[in-house]
């Protein structure tokens, strides 16, 4: 896949708004966004503010009920249902609040898993899967289980698995919400390399203003709308 000299994301007017008549919620109203590639960008706002929501348009997990969004040039909104799928396997890491690793799958396996979904043998997908996990700094885990793994340790595997086929885009939904202050900022200092040094487009969800310092931009959405947010920049 070619993403060529296209913004990393491209947002024209996007709105969302489900159900309909008296009883319609409008989650996004006009919303209008361009990051370049390898830029890191946090998402804030109040709960209910539409964050999500915007996320998972991003992630083409949702539709969007008006306007446009264009990953690296490929107009992605108006898709069918059944080409999302391929649309997040070409473009789209995702990194949760919860992680949501396979209990019974040791941290190799819950990695190559994903470069399986994506045609990889298994016997390159698990030589790839030891490669990530060094990559974010667990390269003695392989073999053990998320439930052996410190909150941290398996936030780390996620962003690991988020990594696997290359995606160029990453997106993480409050990833440090259920870590303390030195895990969280190690898994976002984690999200932040990848921008720096990979290119990585990198998009956060986030309440934790313990981490901001180290976005690009932050972008505030409050009553479904948008506006940039005034903050110290990261130190180079």
């Amino acid at each position: 896949m070619s993403i060529g000299n296209h913004p990393a994301v491209e947002v024209k007017q996007l709105g969302k708004t489900y159900g309909s008549g008296a009883t319609a919620f409008t989650a996004l109203r006009d919303i209008n966004m361009r990051v370049e590639p390898g830029e890191f960008i946090m998402l804030e706002g109040p709960s209910g503010s539409g964050k999500t929501t915007l996320l998972s348009i991003l992630g083409c997990v949702l539709s969007p009920s008006a306007g446009q969004v264009k990953l690296f040039g490929e107009d992605v909104s108006g898709r069918k249902d059944s080409e999302l799928p391929q649309l997040r396997l070409s473009y789209i890491g995702f990194v949760f609040q919860g992680h949501n690793l396979v209990a019974s799958l040791t941290a190799r396996e819950n990695i190559a898993l994903v470069l399986q979904l994506r045609g990889w043998s298994v016997q390159k997908a698990h030589k790839e899967a030891g490669l990530l996990l060094e990559q974010v700094g667990l390269p003695g885990k392989a073999e053990s289980k998320p439930g052996d793994l410190s909150g941290g340790q398996r936030q780390r595997v996620a962003i690991a698995r988020a990594l696997a086929g290359g995606p160029p885009l990453i997106l993480a939904d409050e990833p440090t919400a259920a870590l303390d202050a030195e895990n969280g900022l190690k898994v976002t200092e984690i999200l932040r390399q990848l921008a720096r040094e990979q290119g990585r487009t990198v998009l956060v969800v986030t309440h934790d203003n313990r981490i901001y310092h180290l976005a690009d931009r932050i972008l505030h959405i409050e009553d479904g709308r948008m506006r940039e947010a005034h903050h110290e920049q990261a130190p180079q």
